[in-house]
């Protein structure tokens, strides 16, 4: 039973770390990465559709992604949705059958910013971790009339090492990100 509420947490837990790096891959550097433009919202149809599923995404260049939409009809929507996404500040321009989305140079102020924004992330996903903990210990708990003080102490011993190998993993991915974010 310990083994179950374990491996859940474990499981939970990096689920938790997986969407802080999925976050934090959402921020952006200096680069143009697809992975920016993937969950931008267009509104296809009245229906909020995230463009990965309307247009093929490819780097041009460092600074300039060539979008291709799938349905040319959809060509205006994704330029204004692309335009409105907040924290990129890409020039949008269109020929008829692709979008050319320029990425502007970083400043050291909005370096800083993107900073700030990620660190705020690996708190949220930190405060998401420590909740799954609390879940899992509360579940530990009401199992010592069932398996005995000794095993829900030992359990609890090790729901400390996988919390703390999560927010290590968190940590790390942070540190990564803030590098990439602030080289030049």
């Amino acid at each position: 039973m310990i083994a179950d509420v374990l491996t859940d947490t474990k499981a939970r837990m990096s689920r938790a770390l997986e969407a802080a790096k999925d976050d934090f891959s959402n921020v952006r550097t200096g680069r143009a990465n697809p992975q920016l433009f993937q969950k931008i919202l267009v509104s296809y149809y009245g229906t909020p559709t995230p463009l990965g599923q309307l247009a093929s995404l490819h780097n041009q260049d460092a600074r300039t992604l060539l979008i291709t939409p799938y349905d040319k009809g959809a060509l205006r929507d994704i330029e204004q949705a692309i335009r409105d996404a907040p924290n990129l500040g890409a020039n949008v321009g269109n020929d008829g059958n692709v979008i050319r989305a320029t990425l502007p140079e970083l400043t050291a102020d909005r370096r800083k910013e993107f900073v700030k924004i990620v660190r705020g992330k690996a708190e949220d996903a930190k405060v998401s971790v420590r909740n799954i903990r609390r879940k899992a210990k509360d579940e530990l708990d009401a199992l010592k009339s069932e398996v005995g003080d000794d095993e829900v102490a030992r359990g609890e011993k090790e729901l400390e090492q996988i919390t703390k190998a999560h927010v290590d993993g968190i940590d790390d991915a942070l540190k990564r990100k803030e590098t990439e974010l602030l080289e030049i």
